[in-house]
């Protein structure tokens, strides 16, 4: 992402894209390390709000453009680009249509990607335990259905905007097209702001980029000062590190990743990188985990060793896959042959599967066959900072810190039946059920389908601001407000800084220290 946002940036603004790459993590550096996961937590909701305001402005203020008028003129418009410039291994080589062979395998390649991403990245799940599951399986299941208007509304209006009007002199590049570094450069959106909303366009690009990225790397930031601080320092350096010791790493984490990921971005940028050639490569990397991971949670007889090994053996296999496909189809190993479909797709699938037999011979040579019981024997220590920064413990049974927080196993195994119904529905219906039947229909868009296809995920978007913008504050916000206003009426004084707060809306498995580092336990790892 730094990258593609270092790239937008510097085409509207004209900063050097390397002082952009760096510029970047330290406005993100810098909340994070006075705000810790309290500060992802709120300019995550400030920024998502405020990038869907103007994604839903530009979802109007298209039509107002006079060479597109209408879905029905923007229709016209990708049609005739579509018998200018017909595409390969699409249907009838029209840009409207499902039956894409480019587009399923991009289809595949990013399912696999994402879905390792997602499990194998703290900063993904870290919110996530840091919330009760009451909260955490409506709030993902809604965000989930709710964020698919970005990709499909905002995406298929902007594209369109841009291969309809890519010959009109009103176009940025006239009268060249768009080159493939532009593209794989991410520039597609910023050249459609500009033709839609000419500068104030371009600054409006610039501000959704700035917010989305730093709400992202923010979230990458907290997780890798985690890592540092408890899987590694306190774990493994010194084990008997108080809170002081390991939120002065975190915040050494804090400060390392910033830099490094400044760092190893403009390393990719000198070799000619781009995010088109990150994004079809990434599965090779995230995919190796995601069933080891699952095994682990899921299957009680899988070992130590096989969670261990399998992964570096699933990666070295894609890895092997990926490259060989490259040299294999191309003849030669270069950043151009191994950003390429077919290598990417094979390796991913590779890196994504091979770990099953892995895991599973490598289990079954010697099963572990963990008790799951040892888990409610653990007894997990919460430490907290007085004012005079001395560390005091209190320790507490996983069951009794349960029986505090109100949830029980009964209520988890119910949300855990919840969030599986979910997962299962929504891959098929946004894989299965949706995608598939419109590729093997052979289908080429009209006019009126084509309208209404825009015109509902237009009104999918819309659906998607009230959602992220404006439920929040009905379903939680006033909640708060009352406990504010009561907590004022009976003469409640706040908490001071280093004091718990016996709040039942958390979860057992999550207190906040004084600087807002907060700590998770789960399983007996630790996390913040």
């Amino acid at each position: 992402m730094l990258l593609g946002a270092s790239a937008a940036i510097s085409f509207i603004t004209g900063i050097h894209f390397i002082a952009a790459t760096f510029l970047l993590p330290l406005g993100v550096a810098a909340y994070t390390f006075v705000g810790g996961i309290k500060a992802t937590f709120l300019t995550d909701y400030f920024h998502t709000f405020t990038i869907l305001i103007i994604c839903c402005y530009f979802s109007i203020k298209a039509f107002t453009v006079p060479e597109i008028g209408s879905p029905g003129q923007l229709f016209e418009l990708v049609q005739a680009a579509s018998k200018q410039n017909p595409v390969s291994g699409n249907q009838g080589g029209s840009l409207l249509t499902m039956t894409s062979k480019g587009g399923i395998q991009f289809g595949i390649i990013h399912i696999c990607a994402n879905f390792g991403l997602v499990i194998m990245d703290t900063s993904f799940f870290i919110k996530a335990f840091a919330a009760s599951p009451r909260s955490v399986v409506p709030g993902y299941v809604i965000g989930g259905i709710a964020y698919f208007a970005i990709p499909w509304g905002l995406g298929t209006l902007m594209s369109s905007v841009v291969l309809g009007l890519e010959g009109n002199p009103i176009f940025p590049t006239y009268p060249r097209r768009m080159s493939a570094t532009e593209l794989n450069s991410g520039l597609v959106l910023p050249y459609a702001a500009l033709m839609i909303a000419g500068k104030g366009g371009a600054a409006a690009v610039l501000l959704i980029t700035f917010m989305a990225v730093t709400s992202t790397l923010s979230a990458q930031v907290i997780a890798v000062s985690s890592i540092i601080s408890f899987d590694i320092y306190r774990t493994y350096i010194k084990k008997a590190a108080t809170d002081a010791d390991v939120i002065r790493w975190s915040h050494y984490g804090v400060l390392f990743f910033a830099f490094f990921a400044a760092a190893f971005s403009t390393i990719l940028y000198y070799c000619g990188i781009s995010l088109g050639w990150t994004l079809y490569m990434l599965g090779v990397i995230t995919c190796p985990g995601i069933f080891p991971t699952a095994f682990t949670i899921l299957w009680r007889r899988q070992s130590k060793a096989a969670a261990i090994v399998s992964p570096v053996l699933g990666m070295a296999t894609g890895l092997a896959v990926w490259l060989g496909s490259a040299y294999s189809f191309f003849g030669e190993v270069t950043v151009a042959s191994t950003g390429e479909v077919l290598p990417c797709l094979y390796g991913t699938v590779a890196a994504a599967l091979s770990p099953i037999p892995y895991t599973v011979i490598i289990t079954l040579l010697k099963p572990q066959n963990f008790d799951w019981a040892d888990l409610a024997a653990q007894r997990l220590a919460f430490e907290k900072l007085d004012e005079n920064l001395t560390t005091t413990v209190e320790s507490r049974t996983v069951d009794a810190e349960a029986e505090h927080a109100g949830v029980n196993r009964q209520e988890l195994k119910r949300w855990g039946r919840i969030a599986a119904f979910w997962a299962v529905a929504t891959f098929f219906g946004h894989w299965v059920l949706w995608p598939l039947p419109m590729y093997a229909s052979h289908y080429i868009f009209g006019r009126l389908f084509y309208s209404a296809w825009l015109v509902i995920a237009i009104i999918w978007l819309w659906g998607t601001l009230l959602v992220a913008g404006f439920y929040p504050i009905v379903d939680g916000g006033y909640q708060q407000t009352v406990a504010v206003y009561r907590a004022w009426r009976s003469g409640a004084k706040p908490p001071k800084a280093g004091t718990r707060q016996e709040d039942p809306s958390l979860t057992p498995t999550s207190v906040v220290s004084a600087t807002n580092v907060e700590k998770i336990h789960v399983s007996g790892k630790e996390a913040t």
